[in-house]
């Protein structure tokens, strides 16, 4: 059997996109504040899977400084949709805001400050893609909701998947059959933490 390369997460972290000024400014905001972001390797997978998708209508839980949601409203915006992002906290929900209008993304994004549970409930959807990041131990309450916000074939997914609080989401979306999920843990650079899980979800 082959051998994989030495040192691989030295390796791997070289391949990662630092070529966009905003994303590093709020990457180091992000460090300095102790503020949780997805990183450049999780935020291109976001993007990669809307864009490929060609999802139009996108729904994201958990906003915080906008980071993730600049990779989604990008994707949206090439797949002439619209991104709706769900923060609870007001003050960083106009953060959130004023960096998508920086990235040039302000028609792209409309960013709402409200508990995700409780506006999930109000939305009718269909969303083409979900991106869950909000308290862990709330997963498994928004697991319905996802469900019926997706559109058949949608996706979900899910960030954090390794935290304990996320045991019973990952335990419920693996035995309803109303998904098709696969669970991945990775050394994602730039993550927090940077050895985490994810979680794809098929809404069936």
């Amino acid at each position: 059997m082959s051998r994989i390369v030495d040192q691989p997460e030295a390796y791997f972290s070289q391949f990662m996109r630092r070529d966009d000024p905003l994303l590093r400014e709020l990457e180091s905001e992000a460090q300095a504040q102790n503020i949780p972001i997805v990183g450049p390797v999780v935020g291109e997978l976001l993007f990669i899977l809307a864009r490929a998708m060609g999802a139009q209508s996108i729904l994201e839980l958990g906003t915080a400084t906008g980071y993730s949601a600049i990779y989604l409203a990008r994707a949206c915006a090439e797949n002439a949709g619209r991104l709706t992002t769900l923060e609870i906290d007001p003050d960083v929900a106009a953060r959130a805001r004023q960096n998508l209008a920086r990235a040039g993304l302000g028609r792209h994004a409309t960013v709402i400050c409200d508990a995700a549970l409780t506006r999930m409930a109000a939305l009718s959807g269909p969303f083409d893609l979900i991106f869950m990041d909000i308290d862990k131990a709330d997963y498994a309450r928004a697991l319905d909701d996802c469900h019926r916000l997706l559109r058949s074939g949608g996706l979900l997914v899910a960030d954090n998947v390794a935290f304990p609080d996320a045991d019973e989401f990952n335990r419920a979306v693996f035995s309803d059959a109303g998904w098709r999920p696969v669970s991945l843990f990775a050394f994602l650079p730039g993550h927090s933490p940077e050895r985490d899980g994810l979680c794809l979800a098929l809404r069936r």
